[in-house]
């Protein structure tokens, strides 16, 4: 099932952790692609996963791309 809720990934925190955000709704935090898509897989959008997460329309990275997660 695909989502139409922006998923907002915040820019990593001082312990390289990234809060990620679907709608209003807060989900945790990730420390990586695959923490990502394990939290997207939990909203719902059955195909997550870490290449997913990489290359999808529906998340916007703030503070930096996939790649970034500070320490």
């Amino acid at each position: 099932m695909a989502s139409a809720q922006p998923i907002v990934i915040y820019p990593p925190a001082e312990d390289g952790g990234r809060r990620v955000r679907a709608d209003t709704r807060f989900l945790g935090m990730a420390y990586g692609l695959l923490d990502v898509a394990d939290f997207l897989s939990l909203a719902g959008i059955e195909d997550a996963d870490p290449e997913y997460v990489r290359q999808s329309g529906l998340i916007e990275w703030r503070g930096g791309g996939p790649d970034e997660w500070g320490h």
